[in-house]
This record gives C-alpha cells, sequence and structure tokens, in this order.
C-alpha cells in the first residue's frame, strides 16, 4: 500500500531554507553597499573588455541578489554561427601584434649584430696599427734577451761593429725597399744580434718581429703576437648566431693574418710613405716535410707582392741552406746577405774593447792573436771568451766540446761492428769521409791563414761534396746539427775554426786511415750480402766441365762461366768407387 504524500512538510522545509538564505544574504547586501564604487568600476572594465576582444558577455544575479558573475553567450547563439566580422577581428590583430613583435625582435638583433661585426673589424685593425708603434713589448722582450751588456750600461754603444751593420739598419728602418731579404749564416755569427741594433735604433716603430717554430700552431700563435692579432678567438659573434672565422687550419690562419697585414700597411703606406718590416727568426726550424714546405712557400708568396708594391719588407733569419734551396725556386726579389765570421783585426779588436769596458785590463796582442786561432771570429765564442778571466781557458774548452760533439754524432766503429748499426755507420762514415777530403784539400792549399783577414778555411763545391761522400742527403742533417755548413755560394766547409780543429785533430790520429777504411769494407760486406745469392749444385759427374751463361738486359750472352767438377765433391762418382770395390771383392 502506497504511503501518502504530505506537502506542508516539504512547503515548510523549503520555507525554513529560503528563510537561512535570507538572513544569511542581508550581511552581503550590507557589503555591496559599501563596495558600490568599486562594482561600478568593474562594469567600467567589463564594456572595455567588451569592446576590445568583442565578447559577449551576461550577468546573472543570484535569487537574493548576490555578486555579479559573468557566463558565456548562449549555446544556440554560439552555435548558429553569428560571429560575422567581430570574430576574425581580434585574431588578426593579435597575429599582427605578434609578427610585428618578432619582426622587431629579429631586426634588433640583426642591428646589434651588424655593428658588432663592423667594430670588430676594425678594433682588429687598430690593435695591429698598435703591434707596430715604438716601444712595443714584443721587440721589448726580443731586444732584453739579445742585448744584456747595454742593460748594464744604457749610454753604451756595442762592443764590436760589423759590416753588414750599415745595410741591415737601411732596410729595418725602410730605407731599403723593393725586396725581401735572407740573412743566412752559421750559428752565432750574429745575425740576430745586428737585427735587434738596427730595431733599437728607431726604438722599434713599424716592425713586428717573431722566432719561428717547427710546429704550424706554435708558429699561428707566435705570429698573432708580434701582430696583437686574436684570430677572432675573442670574437663572440656567436651570441647574435653568426659563424666565426676561426673553424681552420694553421696555414688558413697564417693567411687570414697576412690578409690584415695588408690592410695596416696599406693606411701605414699613405700616412708615413714606408713600408712595414716583418721579420722571421730562427726559420732553419721549420722541418722539410710538407707543412714546412707550404709554410715557406705562402711565406715567399706575400713577401713578392709586397716588395712589388713597397708595402712590407720581409726579413727571414736562417742558420741552414736548405732554406735558401727552397726559396731560391720561386724567387724573383730576394736579395740573400751572407753574415760571416770576424776578420781577426776586428775580432782582436773587439776583445781588447770588451775586457778594457769590463775588466779595465789591456791584454796583450799576443794573447788575442792566440785567442783567435784557437776559436776563430765567430761572435757566440767570442762573447763567451770575452767574459771569463781566463781567456785561453775557454778557448781550450771549446774546442774540446766541437770534438766531443762530433765524436758523439759521427764516429765509426770499425771493421769489428755489428750488421745492425749499418744505416748510423753510413751517415757517421761518410761526414768522416768528407772531413779528411776537407783536411787533405787543407794540405794542398797554398795559403791557409792572412795576418789581416784571418783564417781560410778549406771548401769544397756542394756537389763534389756529394760526390765524396757517395750520399747526396746527408749532407744537409749535417748542416743542421753543426758539423759541415753551406754557404750561399754552395760551397761546403766545417762549421766553425773550432770544427776544423777537431778534423784536423781526429784525422791525424794514428791508424785513423786504417781504422775508416776498416769500417767502410765492413759496410761493403754487409751489404753485399744482402745483394748475393748462393747457387749450390749437387750430384755433378766425375770430373765433368759445366758452363754457366750470364745473359744481359736485353738477352744476349754476356759471359760464360765454366765449373769443373772434382772427384772428393761428386757423390755420384763415390758410390760408382764404392760399387767397383764390391765387384772386385766378390771375384777375389
Amino acid at each position: 500500500m502506497r504511503r501518502a504524500f504530505h506537502p506542508p512538510v516539504i512547503w515548510r522545509a523549503h520555507t525554513r531554507h529560503y528563510q537561512l538564505a535570507g538572513a544569511l544574504a542581508n550581511p552581503l547586501k550590507q557589503h555591496q553597499t559599501q563596495l558600490a564604487p568599486l562594482q561600478g568600476f568593474q562594469s567600467q572594465i567589463s564594456c572595455l573588455n567588451q569592446r576590445r576582444w568583442g565578447s559577449v558577455q551576461t550577468t546573472n544575479t543570484g535569487p537574493q541578489g548576490g555578486p555579479n558573475l559573468p557566463v558565456q553567450e548562449d549555446a544556440e547563439e554560439t552555435k548558429s554561427g553569428k560571429t560575422g566580422q567581430d570574430g576574425w577581428g581580434p585574431t588578426l590583430f593579435k597575429m599582427f601584434e605578434s609578427a610585428l613583435t618578432t619582426a622587431a625582435s629579429i631586426g634588433i638583433l640583426g642591428l646589434v649584430g651588424y655593428s658588432y661585426t663592423v667594430w670588430y673589424k676594425g678594433h682588429v685593425l687598430q690593435k695591429m696599427e698598435n703591434a707596430f708603434k715604438p716601444g712595443d713589448p714584443v721587440l721589448n722582450l726580443a731586444a732584453r734577451g739579445k742585448d744584456i751588456d747595454k742593460e748594464r750600461q744604457p749610454d753604451s754603444d756595442h762592443w764590436v761593429l760589423r759590416d753588414d751593420q750599415a745595410k741591415i739598419d737601411a732596410i729595418v728602418n725602410g730605407t731599403k725597399v723593393g725586396a725581401y731579404h735572407l740573412l743566412i749564416g752559421e750559428k752565432g755569427t750574429g745575425k740576430s744580434s745586428m737585427l735587434i741594433d738596427a730595431m733599437a735604433k728607431i726604438d722599434g716603430e713599424g716592425i713586428a718581429m717573431l722566432e719561428a717554430h717547427a710546429d704550424l700552431e706554435i708558429f699561428r700563435v707566435r705570429l698573432g703576437k708580434a701582430l696583437d692579432f686574436e684570430y677572432h678567438e675573442d670574437n663572440i659573434g656567436s651570441l647574435f648566431s653568426i659563424r666565426g672565422p676561426r673553424d681552420a687550419s694553421a696555414l688558413l690562419d697564417i693567411e687570414r693574418a697576412f690578409n690584415k697585414l695588408e690592410k695596416v700597411a696599406l693606411k701605414r703606406r699613405a700616412k708615413v710613405g714606408k713600408p712595414l718590416i716583418l721579420i722571421v727568426n730562427s726559420a732553419h726550424l721549420l722541418r722539410d716535410d710538407d707543412d714546412g714546405r707550404n709554410l715557406l712557400e705562402l711565406i715567399q708568396q706575400r713577401a713578392e707582392q709586397w716588395a712589388a708594391s713597397n708595402l712590407a719588407t720581409l726579413i727571414i733569419n736562417s742558420d741552414d741552406y736548405w732554406v735558401y734551396e727552397r726559396l731560391k725556386q720561386l724567387a724573383t726579389r730576394m736579395e740573400v746577405t751572407q753574415i760571416m765570421d770576424l776578420s781577426k783585426s776586428k775580432a782582436m779588436q773587439a776583445l781588447k774593447n770588451y775586457r778594457m769596458k769590463y775588466y779595465n785590463e789591456a791584454p796583450p796582442d799576443s794573447i788575442l792573436a792566440q785567442v783567435y786561432n784557437k776559436v776563430g771570429g765567430r761572435l757566440s765564442y767570442l762573447n763567451r771568451v770575452a767574459r771569463h778571466p781566463d781567456m785561453l781557458k775557454v778557448c781550450n774548452d771549446i774546442n774540446q766540446k766541437e770534438k766531443t760533439w762530433l765524436l758523439n754524432q759521427c764516429w765509426i766503429l770499425g771493421e769489428e761492428m755489428d750488421d745492425d748499426v749499418m744505416d748510423q755507420q753510413k751517415y757517421a762514415s761518410a761526414a768522416m769521409v768528407l772531413a779528411k777530403a776537407l783536411v787533405d784539400k787543407e794540405k794542398e792549399m797554398d795559403k791557409t791563414y792572412d795576418p789581416e783577414h784571418g783564417h781560410i778555411l778549406p771548401q769544397i763545391p756542394l756537389h763534389e761534396a756529394r760526390q765524396i761522400m757517395t750520399r747526396a742527403d746527408f749532407i744537409q742533417s749535417y748542416d743542421h746539427i753543426n758539423i759541415f755548413t753551406i754557404d750561399s755560394n754552395a760551397m761546403v766547409r766545417a762549421d766553425s775554426v773550432p770544427m776544423q780543429n777537431a778534423f784536423r785533430e781526429i784525422c791525424s790520429q794514428e791508424g785513423f786511415d786504417k781504422h775508416l777504411e776498416g769500417t767502410l769494407e765492413r759496410i761493403g760486406d754487409i751489404e753485399s750480402l744482402g745483394r748475393t745469392r748462393e747457387i749450390t749444385l749437387k750430384d755433378l759427374w766425375k770430373k765433368q766441365i759445366y758452363r754457366a751463361f750470364h745473359f744481359d738486359k736485353e738477352g744476349e750472352i754476356d759471359g760464360v762461366t765454366e765449373i769443373e767438377s772434382s772427384k772428393h765433391t761428386d757423390r755420384q762418382s763415390d758410390d760408382e768407387e764404392e760399387e767397383e770395390e764390391e765387384d772386385n771383392s766378390i771375384k777375389d
């Protein structure tokens, strides 16, 4: 049975609910009265948003006058598609605003990047120009390393004046133009000192100097230090999405440095009228391989261009002959200056001036003559001797060191040597053969000493020296280790007077000729063993003659060799004799 429905109970519940809602709404009405000004401001903002974004909003007021809440447009009105132009307008405006913002950002970034690039290029050229101004730190460091005596007494001149100093001064100060120069000479003849002296006279203005190195990366760094060029390593263009130019080899970086140097040289020629001077010292330290030859070729190409246009003068300083041999192949504007040892008169005068200045003594000419006879006019030796109280003792030490160096590098082991050292003994024996040839040449000379000029060392043309050694590749290595030297006229001689004294002393030892001959014979025997083929003939008939025919390259008979077999080496005949003996024994 169904229960009866009692509407009065439900009505009373709803009545209580609305009474409770009215009681809660009274404080809200009081609060809305206080916030009426703010609600007016909120309605104004709502109108502005409707105008700007075209959105249509309605407000819903609660039954008891609650706060206004935004609601969306009626669903039927949205589905009917009544947006029209008011719906696409805001979207297009947003797209246009975003595109304009993006374009402005890209434009500002590009402008900043372009401005930085223009400024950076000008800054690089300005730094390179500063590298050629007087008082450059690189040049001061080189001068301090080469000219210690001047630091002791700044007002003093150099204690020896070379004949070639005037020519070097004209090249360095920019007076002599239209060519690039190669200074070649033995180690210690004073090539670098002459360059430093010439630079000091003009305070290094317009000059950059660097030391060469076998590693191209180190050469690149030293060139950048001399020119104050960072190879764009300090470039921050990557912040503006600009690719930096450092992704390259060392040789390409050197080419870029020369490109910048050309621009600086053009400005300098327009202002001053003189070329820039670039000095590459110790060029013999470059390796005679593909990298070293490519670098020399690059330097020479630039030197030829700069000499033709008087933009810059390149000076290359080398101790070894191979640099000259390499540059001569493509040279058209190269001038070679051979730096020799001091003559006897100048060497003695330099020693006397030095001893008087620093030791306040005047050594007799006999002592000075003995010093020259022992070490010659090599400037590095004279400098070492002049600084020591006992000059003759230092001269003997220098001669002994040169002899020890020669023996350690090129001594021969004789006929008892092992075949494992044959390659090294080929190198050593060739040097001793050439040293003996120079000693023999000295004995044949009419004059080996001049009272005015001093020593006259024996010398042999380069092609004859190679013929004497029967090797063409060893002489360059001898020149590099300072045993022999090759001048610009392709004449081979001992590297110095102490080295010639060592040649003379070693070759005059008792039994040296026999020892050298035994070494050469042993080398020949070892080589012949490698070229010999042994042929063994077996089972030859008794007392028979065999002929061996020799054929030349064309297949013709070149010779005949006859071989006669003997009884003791013929195995077959021995077997026959044994059989005969057995037969005879049976018959008996």
